[in-house]
């Protein structure tokens, strides 16, 4: 799923424009900071405070909900295994690639277009969105394995998640962040031949790879490998050599920030 966060005084008639370009495209879920943007149906705004802390969600088909205490991560999280994409109208401090709607500054090193909300090149803007990272989660990457066309044929799922560890020992300095950087392209290409290689083994019948890119705090989750297998012997197997030449293969260069310093890993390798 790709998700955008779309800021500025403009924000929402930019949404309303864009929500139709990208259905085109597939199932698109909306999520609206309700002081900037009151919920359809509601005939008076309510007032929620804090970025993210109640949120409301229209889904494409009509339906709306009120999120109380959810997080925008939470719900863009709970949207990825079902839609294509993802508009969050109104959250200025979204960690999300950023469009920006309107005169209004940047607030984030993550704007991928600035436009105007009634003029904007809608063709453009979805090629945009395209062109960022897309939002995965290990619920996301397994619902993609159990559509694919073989999954009759699958007894089992096996999946790997990587986490930002905090300490590797009590008396470690703590880790605050991991940043990741990897060639345009690259890395992308490799993980997916590592996949369709994988996938060429008897019994096993969808691989699936991402990693993530740029910032991740302590406790995020910064990397995942699922296996469709027939049974449960080759799933292990596969993700355990997945996730092994994914590390090995795959240029990724790591950053790691703890409370004491800052350093690139493979500078001390």
């Amino acid at each position: 799923m790709y998700a955008i966060s779309v800021v500025g005084p403009d924000s929402t008639a930019l949404v309303e424009r864009l929500v139709g370009r990208l259905a085109v495209e597939g199932r698109v879920a909306t999520v609206s900071n309700l002081p900037l943007a009151p919920a359809p149906g509601f005939e008076e705004s309510v007032t929620f405070g804090g970025e993210g802390a109640d949120v409301t969600y229209g889904l494409g088909d009509g339906w709306t909900a009120l999120g109380h205490e959810r997080t925008l991560g939470e719900v863009v999280d709970d949207c990825a295994p079902d839609y294509d994409y993802l508009l969050a109208d109104g959250f200025p401090d979204a960690r999300l690639p950023t469009v920006v709607a309107g005169d209004a500054p940047a607030t984030t090193d993550r704007v991928v277009a600035t436009v105007d909300a009634e003029t904007a090149d809608l063709d453009d803007l979805a090629a945009a969105v395209d062109a960022t990272e897309p939002h995965e989660t290990l619920a996301s990457l397994v619902a993609a394995v159990k559509r694919s066309p073989d999954a009759d044929r699958s007894g089992a799922i096996a999946t790997f998640t990587g986490r930002v560890r905090a300490k590797d020992a009590a008396d470690d300095a703590r880790t605050e962040l991991l940043e990741f950087e990897m060639y345009e392209g690259v890395a992308e290409e490799r993980m997916a031949t590592i996949s369709r290689e994988l996938e060429e083994r008897d019994g096993v019948l969808e691989v699936r790879m991402h990693h993530r890119s740029g910032v991740i705090p302590d406790g995020e989750d910064i990397v995942f490998v699922v296996v469709l297998a027939g049974h449960r012997g080759e799933a292990f197997r596969t993700v355990s050599d997945g996730i092994d030449r994914l590390k090995a293969e795959v240029p990724i260069f790591k950053k790691e920030v703890t409370t004491d310093e800052e350093f690139w890993v493979h500078d001390r390798s």
